[in-house]
């Protein structure tokens, strides 16, 4: 019951407020189909209600924002982590690479410095270093099916290593200069004088003994094959002097000197075959 001016008037029933709502709503659908008389009011409450349904879409930006970033983040961890792989293997790639090239390059030396002294050259590869102390010997990957022979000189780009003291069939062993066994005849580069280097056992040291105060020999000379004994080629280089010692209580000078060869460089040495090639053991 509602109360007006003292008058009791009971309220519609809510069938009959249906029927007027309805009623209602669409005439105002029919007037705003035909005149847009609502279209204004429509924006405006567009307008109104932006704020709201940006407040409300905020919850789902930032859901989609968190997992974009943990999505975008594993993606580059993963990337990253493919990259630095790719990385390291180009890398390891290069290394060989530069080493190949150096190897390469050592060989072309070796084989010019050989040509200048020998009739035939054989590059071989290094198989195995002796352990055994004041034993300086090497084993390479060729022999008397190659035509090795016991005696053959074997050299590097820089000077002679030593010569072959025994053969196989595809393996040789190796006596370098600095073994305290191997001598070699040589002569000062400088003054012409003839002498004798000795191994010492030492990888890096040889000794020329035998020379007295007088003798024109100065730190700094190099010292080259003689020929004598015609195991080596004769001008090819062996020997650098670096340090004289003159004790007036000794006969002779203490001479120390160090291989022109590398000898503890690289995989390769050249076999090589000075003048005539000699018959297959039967060694000179």
């Amino acid at each position: 019951m509602i109360n007006v001016f003292g008058r009791s008037i009971s309220a519609p029933s809510h069938f009959t407020r249906f029927i007027i709502l309805s009623t209602l709503s669409i005439s105002l659908m029919m007037l705003d189909h035909r005149g847009h008389h609502l279209e204004k009011i429509r924006a405006g409450l567009n307008v109104l209600a932006y704020p709201i349904q940006l407040i409300a879409e905020v919850p789902a930006y930032v859901g989609h924002g968190v997992v974009d970033f943990f999505t975008t983040r594993r993606s580059l961890r993963e990337d990253n982590e493919k990259l630095l792989a790719q990385q390291q293997t180009q890398l390891a790639k290069l290394q060989q690479f530069d080493a190949l090239e150096e190897e390469n390059n050592r060989l072309r030396r070796m084989l010019g410095s050989a040509a200048r002294i020998a009739d035939k050259a054989l590059a071989a590869d290094l198989v195995e270093v002796s352990a055994e102390p004041f034993t300086r010997k090497i084993v390479v990957s060729k022999g008397s099916q190659d035509g090795v022979y016991v005696g053959q000189p074997v050299i590097d780009a820089h000077g002679i290593m030593g010569q072959v003291t025994q053969v196989a069939g595809s393996v040789s062993r190796i006596t370098l200069i600095t073994d305290a066994g191997h001598a070699i005849p040589v002569l000062n580069n400088r003054s012409g004088l003839r002498a004798l280097v000795f191994g010492t056992g030492d990888p890096d040291s040889l000794k020329i003994p035998y020379l007295t105060a007088s003798a024109d020999i100065k730190e700094g000379d190099t010292f080259v094959s003689s020929g004598m004994g015609g195991t080596f080629p004769p001008g090819y280089p062996v020997a650098q002097v670096v340090k004289i010692i003159n004790d007036q209580n000794e006969a002779f000078l203490a001479i120390t000197a160090k291989p022109a060869a590398q000898l503890n460089h690289g995989k390769q040495v050249l076999l090589i075959w000075p003048g005539n090639l000699p018959k297959v053991g039967n060694p000179k």
